[in-house]
Parts: C-alpha cells; sequence; structure tokens
C-alpha cells in the first residue's frame, strides 16, 4: 500500500506542476464530455489537455480542493495497485476537509492492473473523471464491457498542422491560404511540421532527431518490449524499421517476416504478427486495408503508417514519398475515425485512399507534372475504381501542385499537401 504521507506530498506537488505548465489550444474538446478517456501514443499531448482542462476549471473559480491530479509514471508511485485507489480518496478529503468526490485526473492510467473498475465505480458514484492512456487495448471489448458505456473515448494523435501554426503563431484562415505572402509563411513552416511532425515537446527543439530517437526508444523498449515482455528487441526495432520503409504497400505478414529475416534476423511469422499487433496497441502504427479484398486479405495484406512523420523522418533513409503518404494517412484518421473508416483500393489498379462516408477516392503522388505516365496512370485508376464503387469527389494530393482537371467523365483536383491539411471545414 502506498504510504498516505507520500500519496500527500504527490497532490500537493502535482498542483504546483500543472499550475505551471504553459498549454495551447488544441482542436481536441472534452469540454462537453463529465468522464472521458484519452488514448494516443505516448507523448502526443494528452497530459497536457488534462493540464488545460484543470488550468481552465481554477479559471472559472474551481479550487484544488474539488480536484485533483496524478501520473502514474511517476516514480514514486512504484508498487501501486488497484487497492490503492480509495488511499487517493481518502488522502484528497483530508487535504480538502470536503466529503464530495473530487474531480479526477488520472495521467497512464493503464499501468495500473483493474484500473476500469474503479473508474466505473466513479462513474457510478457521478465523479467527473478525466483518464489518459497509451496503450489502445484500453479500447479492447473487454474494457469497454467493463466501462459499461460511462465514459466517452477520444483518441488524441500529436499535433495537426492548424494546430502546429498556431504554436508558430502563424495565421491560416482561408484569406490567409489565398494570400501570396500568408501562404508563403505557411509554407515554410510545413517543411519542419513535414519532416519532424507534430509532437508538442519536439516542436521548438534545435535537435529534433535526437528528441525523436530517444522518444522512439521510450516506445519501442517501454510500451512495447517492457509490456510485452519481448526479450530480444533487435528484431522488433528491424520489423519497425522495414514497415517505415513499406509505407504504401500493401504487405502481408508473411512478406514482412521474409524482409527482417533478409537482414540476417531470424523471426517467425507468428512474432511477426504479435510484433505488428503490439505496435498498434502502443498507438504507434495503424493499418489500413483493401476496400475489396476478400476477408483473409483485408486482414492478412493491409498497409501499415505510423502515428507521426517523425518516427518515419527518423526510420526511413529516403523518406519524402512515404511521408506524403503517411501524412495523409494520418489526416484521414484523424478526421474520420479508426478501424473501417479509410481504406485503400487495390484490384489491378490502385487508389491509395477511399472514404466510404463521403465516397471520396484520393491519390498521392510528390510530382504529378513531371512524368506523363505517372500524371496519366494515377488519374486513369479513379475510372477504373468507378465501375466497382461510387466515387462522388477525386483528388491528388501532391507536394506542391495545385490545379484542376477535367475529363470526359468527372473534375479531378490537384491540391498541395500544406493547403488540403488546413481545408476549412475539415470535411473533404
Amino acid at each position: 500500500m502506498i504510504n498516505p504521507n507520500l500519496l500527500r506530498q504527490i497532490l500537493l506537488d502535482n498542483r504546483e506542476l500543472v499550475e505551471s505548465k504553459t498549454t495551447f489550444p488544441r482542436e481536441i474538446q472534452i469540454d462537453s464530455f463529465p468522464r472521458c478517456v484519452l488514448v494516443g501514443v505516448r507523448r502526443c499531448g494528452k497530459s497536457y489537455l488534462l493540464y488545460q482542462k484543470i488550468q481552465q476549471l481554477l479559471a472559472q473559480g474551481k479550487t484544488w480542493d474539488e480536484m485533483l491530479y496524478l501520473n502514474f509514471e511517476d516514480e514514486r508511485l512504484l508498487g501501486f495497485d488497484v487497492s490503492d485507489f480509495n488511499q487517493i480518496l481518502s488522502v484528497q478529503a483530508e487535504l480538502s476537509g470536503r466529503r464530495a468526490l473530487p474531480i479526477l485526473f488520472l495521467d497512464e492510467i493503464q499501468l495500473i492492473d483493474g484500473w476500469e473498475k474503479f473508474a466505473r465505480r466513479m462513474a457510478d458514484a457521478g465523479a467527473q473523471i478525466y483518464i489518459t492512456g497509451s496503450n489502445a487495448k484500453m479500447l479492447s471489448v473487454d474494457v469497454a464491457a467493463a466501462l459499461g458505456g460511462r465514459f466517452f473515448t477520444i483518441n488524441v494523435y500529436p499535433m495537426n498542422f492548424s494546430e502546429f501554426l498556431n504554436t508558430k503563431n502563424v495565421k491560416a484562415t482561408p484569406k490567409d491560404v489565398l494570400s501570396t505572402v500568408g501562404g508563403a509563411l505557411i509554407r515554410r513552416e510545413f517543411d519542419s511540421f513535414f519532416r519532424y511532425g507534430g509532437f508538442p515537446e519536439c516542436l521548438n527543439l534545435d535537435n529534433k532527431l535526437e528528441y525523436l530517437n530517444i522518444l522512439f526508444q521510450k516506445i519501442y523498449l517501454g510500451d512495447i518490449a517492457v509490456r510485452n515482455k519481448v526479450s530480444n528487441v533487435f528484431p522488433l526495432r528491424i520489423l519497425l524499421k522495414k514497415i517505415a520503409e513499406s509505407i504504401g504497400q500493401s504487405v502481408s505478414y508473411s512478406r514482412l517476416t521474409n524482409i527482417v529475416t533478409s537482414c540476417g534476423v531470424k523471426i517467425a511469422k507468428n512474432t511477426c504478427i504479435n510484433y505488428v499487433q503490439y505496435a498498434i496497441d502502443s498507438c504507434l502504427i495503424f493499418s489500413v486495408k483493401n476496400i475489396v479484398g476478400k476477408l483473409q486479405d483485408r486482414e492478412g495484406k493491409q498497409k501499415f503508417f505510423f502515428v507521426d512523420n517523425g518516427i518515419v523522418e527518423l526510420l526511413n533513409t529516403d523518406p519524402t514519398a512515404d511521408q506524403l503518404e503517411n501524412l495523409v494517412a494520418i489526416e484521414l484518421r484523424r478526421r474520420y475515425g479508426d478501424d473501417d473508416a479509410v481504406f485503400f483500393y487495390q484490384r489491378d489498379v490502385e487508389v491509395d485512399f477511399y472514404v466510404p462516408k463521403t465516397q471520396v477516392a484520393i491519390q498521392v503522388c510528390v510530382h504529378l507534372d513531371l512524368d506523363p505516365k505517372t500524371m496519366r496512370r494515377e488519374l486513369s485508376a479513379f475510372e477504373k475504381m468507378s465501375k466497382e464503387l461510387p466515387i462522388t469527389r477525386r483528388i491528388v494530393i501532391t507536394l506542391d501542385e495545385e490545379k484542376t482537371i477535367e475529363t470526359d467523365t468527372d473534375l479531378i483536383e490537384i491540391i498541395p499537401i500544406w493547403k488540403w491539411l488546413l481545408m476549412c471545414d475539415r470535411v473533404l
């Protein structure tokens, strides 16, 4: 059991910590929900959303007597187990002199086995509770059933481009996007975002790759290897590097296994499957499936993407084309949600992304005009796909090209990635 005096000190220290943090607005809103589970990769900004919420409550007249914050990655909480949750309430009551349940802000709670039972009990008691976790298993059927629909789940990603610009004090209104000077300022900032991604702590660092490498080490050694008891981490690292070099390609687990094996690292197919799932569970990667593939092919042959372009920059030696497609995949997943919302199309021809909800088809191409063959291939794929699936809008996302192409049967929009990311309605 955690010593009450230690827990008291931690709670008091955390009050000062939270108030000292400088936060910036995110497009993620948690104000409307009294009970939330925030899930996302390590260091994507989940804790800062809690800090922001607490600071807002303090500004509105709430006091620390009415709420508490705990981060379960605090080394002083080593040994904390589910039986200690009541101790939190007891110490908080002692500090505040209040019998009413406080508003609970519990960071990285997945580290405590059985946390969902406490969360459900607090929800049943009417408490406001905000929880973060870095493990996609927090969204599993078992946990969802244990929480009994009492919590709203919000997937948190590293910052998107408009949030990134906001931290740089660069305006991105429709007028700014269209103006010569405004567009130039936006594009200047975009290069850094494109290469190094949107992890909040990375933004103002001089050596961004060093930070990304340290973060990646924490994810694949801590969130993946230690949590899943992977004793030999070298094959795991090679696998993640090969996934980063295969972005945009439909790959099977057999092919991934062979790729890793060709590097002189022996790995069984079942182990490869497990490693990929571990990476998905840590929110580091996600997959996109073929909408016209057979069930076996959908599950066994997918495209994999990383949750942030900075990791691709770290692992991929020639990343530009892969980062372009990876960034589109991230934004589509952010806009439309997780599984079975975004697909690719592959049958004789390939279309990089398809969103059934809006019937939008998207191709991704770094430079469309440089090669007439590339243009014909990318554009003709739309026509072949439309014979099998409805398409109401055809988009080609490029690095910096923009125009509209009219054909006999349809209209094709060529949009630069930086402008597509800033589309004001956020809906394709």
